[in-house]
């Protein structure tokens, strides 16, 4: 789950991380108020989306102005015109895509003097099973282009869980971000906020971009991306508090309640599979035979007849869609059920294009004999590749 910036910053502000003063805004009325609070002289007005490049964004809207998502205010009426263009309207920037976002939230921060800009995150490295630090002097860039270009200006080291934070972990922070005297020690200090926070709210990923040495010479937090273990939410109701549905898609959200593993995608192949990895061997054959899928949904092992039945709604309410294919091989997870879940699906939403069925393993033919005696128009085929070629053609001519 992720959060938005201001709420990123609060949850820092808790642990003692250094960050800039701000109040957000959801009504251009409060605007004046907000800045007026904070006192200038400068502010920063910041669009709050779920998603990175916002600054270089641009809005689809003429009215809202040629600048990005981010804006420097040097007055309160600055500050008032530029809440005023960008709520409600609808930013694109590198990672939204070309639909964008639509701005419901802004931030509104105390500017800064920046003498200097750091990279720095801590993520979790599957293959060593520990919190990692990333660490690079190239702040306010994208870490995958300094990644790619320069990547000698990159540190990384994980911690130890049975020992946790440690002194030479901010040694090793400091050294990687050629600092010295009180800044070393301020990066100290910070390492261990932030693995301590990171931890404590069982975070997934924590992205301070830029971290910056202002002109008082303290470090502090200018910007802050965070995303949380789903998995964990449950022991932090606080956090779960902060969920914005407004920056999901509606289809995920449905299929969380169903504990479906959905994912929206861009093409027109709705795909139901049973396990992670047949699905994604599943959205490999559709893009071979040259079809996009529609997104990725993972029924589980255990799922019932009425969970079945969701996930064929929630592919079907996808107005992208030409085309459906259920690839089940069953083990946990029957045949049959599959097949009793996709007739009643069927039979409550109609079916407007071609489905093709694959199922293999358990009660495999009961499966296949629910779907026949349906009366449904159902197009059966005997393995992978046969389905795939059946519902790329099915769907072209849809």
């Amino acid at each position: 789950m992720n959060i938005h910036e201001y709420q990123a910053k609060a949850v820092l502000k808790e642990f003692g991380v250094p960050v800039s003063r701000g109040i957000a805004v959801l009504r251009t009325v409060d605007a004046v108020t907000a800045a007026e609070e904070l006192g200038g002289p400068v502010w920063v007005v910041k669009s709050q989306i779920h998603a990175g490049g916002r600054g270089k964004g641009k809005f689809k809207e003429p009215e809202a102005g040629s600048q990005g998502g981010v804006r420097l205010a040097k007055s309160v009426a600055e500050v008032e015109t530029y809440v005023g263009q960008m709520l409600g309207r609808t930013l694109v920037t590198v990672q939204t895509g070309p639909v964008g976002k639509q701005v419901n939230r802004i931030y509104l921060e105390e500017g800064a003097t920046i003498l200097k800009e750091f990279y720095l995150s801590l993520l979790v490295d599957r293959t060593a099973s520990r919190v990692a630090f990333v660490v690079s002097t190239e702040g306010g860039m994208d870490i995958e282009q300094v990644a790619h270009q320069t990547p000698e200006r990159i540190t990384s080291f994980t911690v130890d869980p049975a020992t946790g934070i440690m002194p030479h972990h901010g040694r090793t922070v400091a050294k990687a971000l050629a600092l010295s005297g009180d800044l070393a020690k301020q990066a100290g200090k910070l390492a261990t906020q932030l693995y301590t926070a990171f931890v404590a709210k069982d975070m997934a990923l924590l992205e301070i971009n830029p971290l910056i040495v202002s002109s008082e010479g303290r470090l502090k937090c200018l910007d802050a991306k965070m995303s949380f273990d789903s998995s964990a939410l449950y022991r932090h109701p606080e956090i779960a508090a902060l969920r914005d549905e407004s920056e999901e898609d509606a289809r995920e959200i449905e299929a969380s309640k169903h504990d479906l593993n959905y994912i929206a995608l861009n093409g027109t192949i709705g795909c139901m599979v049973n396990g992670a990895g047949l699905a994604m061997a599943t959205m490999d054959i559709i893009k071979l035979y040259g079809a996009e899928p529609a997104n990725f949904l993972d029924v589980g092992g255990s799922a019932t007849k009425d969970r079945v039945a969701e996930a064929f709604k929630i592919i079907t309410a996808d107005p992208q869609v030409k085309g459906i294919l259920v690839n089940i091989f069953g083990g946990i997870m029957k045949c049959d059920v599959i097949a009793e879940g996709v007739v009643a699906a069927v039979k409550e939403t109609g079916l407007e294009v071609p489905l093709v069925v694959r199922l293999e393993g358990t009660n495999v033919d009961l499966g296949k004999t629910i779907i026949a005696q349906s009366g449904l128009n159902v197009i059966p085929a005997d393995d992978l590749d046969d389905a795939a070629l059946k519902i790329v053609a099915a769907a072209g001519k849809a």
